[in-house]
């Protein structure tokens, strides 16, 4: 007889274990020298195992949802926890022809002397022996037998009573209805999930937990290169493979974190956190992806570390980024930084700055485009041009708005300025200078589009020549796309009808008698042609009208001439339009119109703050007085400017020569400022900021009055009901306190009497019981407790903050001395001003200074000096951002938008 064949040796792979499929089944990747990786699917032989619910199949009508088999899924999950990412040996004991399926043995680690799986899950009574396929004289099989015994016998997994089995079946969502309404239910937490497959770098499948939601989420902020579908084959673009394995390698089954941030279409977006961070950071900073725009928006946090990530890998020049070139027109960091005033503001993107050696440069802001003219629908007709002019800053919608804002926030301030990039210069249009302008910290193009005032540039993906603040613009504008702001509002857009006067001698002679009559009114200067010609809109009356000043006789600045040709500018034409412009272009001034030419422009005054622009004028030697202006109210105050000018021979007046007889100068009689203090003591605070004082001079009489009254009534105490309230009369009144004091009955309501204690300010409400009929006697001596209110200040809109204001001065001067003028009446009101009697501080100042009150808009010129003071401090608070001003300047538009919180 021949001998037996000898036995074969068994043969020993390695690999790293990517997936449990089920608990029975495993991928093993390998890395064979010289070659590119393998996977081989290796399925535990002699056992199965449950199996797993699938969802139906979106390209097969038929096609049904399962359900798991009891234990399924923490079969799976027995195998998942023990062996992904980890290094396992395994042996193939045969292959299953047709399938690629290999069955064998795996064992944790690099020899046969591991653990086993197959004997640990049959242990654990997850699985079920094939026993059929055991062969009786194999010692290992046999034991799986006995385990599974000692499983039955313990009652584990799958061996438990039905009741226990019925309890670990999932129930699984495999899709969202509303992914939207799903992503605002997690409230931007991180959830727990597993993930269950990559599709590409950037986007996976994961079960929810413990909820077992499965979604598919596209990484927010990031793009790999994809896997794109040419007919019948799938075709990666270059580095995709790559891009998937290293997201595979990372998160396959792994337990993740993630956080929902946006939804597009069944997608959701979000942020996939791996215990080492944003797995979107590591794609950026190896090269296996770029920066979306579009999703970069919906970035919850860390848009600047992505923006960084994607830069690092740019600098390296490493995968995606191998080929990258940097921009050429970098701007020179000496250049890129400086701080400018903001003198004009061009529609709604663009400014003229001011900068620090007088020269003016003009810049725009980056990344953001202004309203445009609607362009027709497909299908619909275009519409008709107007016969007029065209005017886009009053035609166009929201243009006008957007420019207004920019102009009350930034005109005649000073701003941060940093250059982001300059657009080269085009056959069409201009080098331009794209900018980030700040002030007060607030970007100003996050503030405009966050109102829906101006929409974000998109640009090409490989483009960089964009703001620095890019991601937050986009964020501004969903905000404003979900608030229905401005141009994102579904209602009609505001339509401006103003009527243009300039140069139209008939409209202007319509205009004329309102304009008139209504004295000095409120408008804005639009442009500035000349020293003493400007272009004005009246709010009011929503037309546009040219102004010439009155009373002056001003230089005129270069001009365009027939043919094109230019008219050189008269002798300081330059610098009285430069004056002019600089104290009126785009500003809120007062114009009083008193006459009309024959080419329907209007003659009148135009104020900003206190100061007439005529009067300006002359006094720096760039206009003189016209023989006009003597039969004006304004005729001493121009005289007395031009005899000072001609004094100093400066500018216009550098050659004049005087006269013979010298004419006597006309002083202005200065509006002084009266200052009358008496000492007072504030004895009552109001809930809206008035307060009642007594005066101190008086106090010793109030004092033996009180003593008198409470002597009499002790003496003669009234009979309790005998006295019948009305409105009006003075009565004596029991305070809380006890004692008798005189008071005055406000209103009977019912049972309710509403008192005021007119010695002190104080009110109350209480009963007829407590009041008796005040002795004649004592009806002699006026009110001790005089009403005040605070001249000069605005309280500000909020209730909370005028509590504060309030309960800040309550402390401050209650029952104190202090120094009182009185500044000014409005009807029987006075308005005073407060100073502490010991150190004769400003106490109104303090509060302003404190940020708690706001400085009133007042044009006295006796109070200028006072106001000054006012507007200084209240720039203090501002700088500090003290109470009101936290937030930054409110006090033109709702500042809530400026850097949204929340």
């Amino acid at each position: 007889m021949s001998a037996p064949p000898p036995p074969q040796p068994v043969v020993v792979h390695h690999g790293i274990v990517k997936q449990a499929l089920s608990g029975d089944t495993l991928i093993v990747r390998g890395q064979p020298r010289g070659g590119p990786p393998q996977e081989r699917t290796i399925c535990l032989s002699n056992i199965t195992a449950p199996r797993l619910a699938r969802r139906p199949n979106p390209s097969m009508d038929a096609a049904l949802e399962t359900k798991d088999e009891p234990y399924a899924w923490e079969a799976r999950e027995f195998l998942r926890k023990k062996l992904v990412g980890k290094e396992v040996c395994y042996t193939v004991e045969y292959k299953a022809p047709g399938t690629g399926r290999e069955y064998g043995a795996v064992y944790v680690g690099r020899d046969t002397s591991g653990e086993n799986l197959t004997e640990s899950i049959v242990a654990e009574g997850l699985v079920e022996v094939r026993r059929g396929s055991i062969a009786r004289n194999d010692d290992k099989q046999q034991k799986l037998i006995q385990l599974e015994e000692t499983a039955k016998a313990a009652g584990l997994g799958k061996w438990s009573g039905p009741e226990e089995q019925a309890n670990h079946i999932r129930d699984v969502s495999w899709t969202l209805e509303n992914p939207r309404h799903y992503v605002d239910s997690q409230h931007g937490k991180p959830i727990e999930a597993i993930v269950e497959h990559v599709r590409d770098g950037c986007t996976i499948r994961a079960f929810v937990l413990p909820s077992f939601q499965y979604i598919t989420v596209m990484m927010s902020g990031i793009k790999c290169p994809m896997f794109k579908i040419n007919g019948d084959k799938t075709e990666p673009e270059p580095l995709a493979e790559e891009a998937k394995f290293y997201t595979e390698s990372r998160l396959l089954q792994r337990n993740v974190q993630i956080v929902l941030e946006g939804a597009s279409n069944q997608n959701l977006l979000g942020s996939v956190l791996h215990p080492n961070g944003n797995i979107a950071l590591f794609l950026l900073r190896d090269g296996f992806a770029r920066c979306a725009d579009w999703s970069m928006r919906v970035v919850s946090q860390g848009v600047e570390k992505l923006r960084a990530a994607q830069k690092e890998a740019k600098e390296k020049r490493i995968r995606l980024w191998k080929d990258y070139t940097a921009p050429t027109n970098i701007v020179d960091i000496k250049d890129k930084n400086f701080q400018a005033k903001v003198i004009e503001v061009i529609n709604a993107d663009g400014m003229v700055l001011k900068l620090q050696d007088g020269s003016e440069r003009k810049v725009f802001l980056s990344s953001i485009r202004f309203p445009r003219t609607q362009t027709p629908a497909d299908g619909e007709p275009p519409k008709r041009e107007s016969k007029t002019r065209s005017r886009p800053l009053y035609d166009i919608p929201y243009l006008f708005e957007a420019r207004e804002f920019l102009r009350k926030k930034l005109i005649g301030k000073k701003v941060n300025v940093v250059v982001d990039y300059i657009q080269p210069k085009t056959d069409d249009f201009p080098e331009k200078t794209l900018c980030t302008v700040t002030i007060n910290n607030i970007n100003i193009g996050e503030a405009l589009v966050s109102k829906g005032l101006a929409m974000v540039v998109r640009y090409r993906q490989d483009d960089d020549q964009r703001s620095a603040h890019y991601d937050d613009l986009q964020v501004a504008e969903e905000r404003a796309k979900k608030k229905g702001a401005g141009l994102h509002s579904k209602k009609d857009p505001p339509t401006l009808r103003v009527a243009d006067v300039s140069g139209d001698v008939n409209k202007a002679k319509q205009f004329f008698p309102f304009l008139q009559r209504a004295g000095r009114c409120e408008a804005i200067v639009e442009f500035v042609a000349s020293g003493s010609r400007l272009r004005l809109y009246i709010p009011r009356e929503t037309c546009l009208i040219t102004v010439l000043l009155a009373g002056i006789s001003c230089p005129r600045a270069s001009r365009p001439g027939p043919g094109g040709s230019l008219i050189a500018a008269e002798p300081f034409g330059e610098e009285a339009l430069a004056y002019t412009k600089e104290h009126t272009m785009q500003r809120e001034v007062e114009v009083e119109v008193d006459t009309m030419d024959k080419g329907g422009n209007f003659i009148g005054w135009i104020y900003v703050d206190s100061l007439n622009i005529s009067v300006g004028l002359v006094e720096e030697s760039l206009a003189k007085m016209h023989f006009s202006a003597e039969r004006s109210a304004h005729a001493k105050v121009l005289s007395a400017a031009q005899e000072k000018a001609k004094a100093a021979r400066q500018k216009i007046w550098e050659n004049y020569e005087e006269p013979v007889e010298e004419e006597k100068v006309l002083e202005a009689e200065p509006q002084e400022r009266k200052i009358t203090y008496k000492t007072v003591v504030v004895t009552e605070v109001t809930d809206e900021l008035q307060f009642y004082a007594q005066n101190i001079e008086t106090g010793t009489q109030l004092e033996k009055l009180m003593e008198q009254l409470r002597a009499d009534m002790a003496a003669n105490p009234p009979l309790t009901g005998a006295y019948t309230p009305k409105k009006g009369e003075l009565c004596a009144a029991k305070f809380s306190d006890g004692e008798w004091y005189r008071a005055k009955i406000e209103k009977v309501e019912g049972k309710g009497i509403h008192l005021l204690y007119i010695d002190y300010g104080n009110r109350e409400v209480t009963s007829s019981t407590k009041l008796a009929a005040l002795p004649g006697a004592y009806s002699g001596l006026p009110a001790q407790a005089t009403a005040y209110s605070l001249a000069c200040i605005q309280l500000p809109t909020d209730p909370d903050d005028i509590q504060i204001a309030v309960d800040g001065f309550y402390g401050d001067v209650m029952n104190k001395q202090l120094l009182l003028n009185v500044e000014y009446r409005v009807g029987s009101q006075e308005f005073v001003s407060l100073l502490y009697s010991d150190n004769k501080e400003d106490v109104i100042q303090g509060l302003i200074s404190e940020g708690l009150l706001l400085v009133e808009k007042r044009r006295e010129k006796r109070l200028a000096k006072l106001m000054d003071a006012y507007r200084k401090a209240q720039d203090k608070a501002k700088k500090s951002r003290l109470n009101l001003w936290q937030y930054g300047d409110f006090t033109d538009d709702d500042a809530k938008e400026f850097g949204y919180q929340g």
